[in-house]
């Protein structure tokens, strides 16, 4: 859904990016008042949840939150090509970034109390009912008699959350660079199908392919929520996902947009994150939901292992690390 005077943009770019668009056609009709929320699909529940409760309070009132959800990568490259949106929430920095380097939003986006953040959660191990395989660390993914799934870096954010968390958990362990590589190669030995994206890699996962999904926690935890058979293994070393949310410096409405975001960054609506199986951003209420979100003992961020940008450059450029492992070819060191 899209407001008339840019509506034209937004189908081409819709089209153009095969991109999942809630009502275009609705939304075309002409609403000044409302807002676009562009996002990445894996949490459309919460914000379904959450859009009716910001339109019944002060801040939304008279406001329509428009919807468009897809792969984060996707999202990111139809803003930048012309989808119409007022907030941009996206898997992983670097897809808002591409928006920052192209002016559509500010480059102050993280300055606020929870540095652009939104939502977080952590790269886990998702295993059959009762854990058959046994299965405790990453060292597991190894063994011969487990197949691992885990959606195509090179198509996926989520899989290169899951890349960085496999690799920088060699490194908390002590392992050298070039130890850890040598893991990565070994386990990706292990892994026979990569979808396009993680949902994609969970329903292969539910329809018994495979013994472990490497995944996000909310993922698994969203799973166990409806009834699906799927148990988890939180591993000692793992990485903190965190999931960022900017208002475009585009926005039709900005100040319902700004309102809007606020509004998900509440208590209440962080509760509701929480609920829905995502780490809160604001300690006070993830300190409420301890005992659902223990913090493992190596927790890290993506700030530990080089940062976004050296790692993506190093990993999943057209000559980064992962083509080496996916050739089955021993990764050379570029640092």
């Amino acid at each position: 859904m899209f407001r008339s005077g840019r509506c034209r943009a937004c189908v081409a770019a819709a089209i153009v990016a095969l991109s999942v668009v809630i009502g275009l056609a609705a939304a075309c009709s002409g609403d000044d008042d409302g807002i676009t929320l562009v996002a990445y699909t894996t949490p459309r529940e919460v914000y379904e949840e959450l859009i009716p409760a910001f339109a019944d309070g002060p801040a939304g009132e008279g406001v329509r939150v428009y919807q468009s959800y897809g792969p984060s990568g996707d999202q990111s490259r139809i803003v930048e090509s012309g989808l119409d949106a007022d907030v941009v929430a996206l898997a992983l920095e670097p897809d808002i970034m591409r928006l920052v380097d192209e002016g559509l939003v500010d480059a102050d986006w993280a300055g606020g109390p929870t540095a652009g953040f939104v939502s977080n959660s952590v790269v886990v191990l998702a295993v059959r009912p009762g854990n058959p395989e046994g299965v405790r660390d990453w060292d597991d993914l190894l063994r011969d008699d487990i197949e691992v799934i885990t959606p195509n870096p090179l198509t996926s954010g989520g899989a290169q959350w899951n890349v960085a968390a496999a690799y920088g958990a060699q490194l908390e362990r002590g392992r050298t660079h070039e130890q850890a590589l040598e893991y990565l190669a070994a386990m990706f030995a292990n892994v026979d199908v990569q979808p396009k994206g993680s949902r994609e890699a969970l329903q292969i996962f539910r329809a018994g392919k495979g013994d472990v999904l490497i995944a996000y926690e909310n993922e698994a935890i969203t799973a166990r929520q409806n009834g699906e058979e799927v148990d988890y293994v939180i591993p000692d070393e793992t990485i903190l996902i965190q999931n960022p949310i900017a208002v475009t410096s585009g926005s039709g409405n900005p100040a319902a947009a700004e309102a809007f975001v606020r509004h998900l960054l509440t208590p209440s609506s962080q509760g509701v994150f929480a609920d829905k199986g995502y780490r809160p951003v604001l300690p006070s209420v993830l300190a409420e939901h301890a005992e659902a979100f223990p913090e493992p003992p190596g927790l890290f961020t993506i700030e530990d292992v080089g940062g976004w940008d050296d790692f993506r450059s190093d990993f999943f450029s057209s000559d980064g690390y992962m083509v080496d492992i996916f050739a089955g070819d021993a990764p050379g060191d570029r640092r």
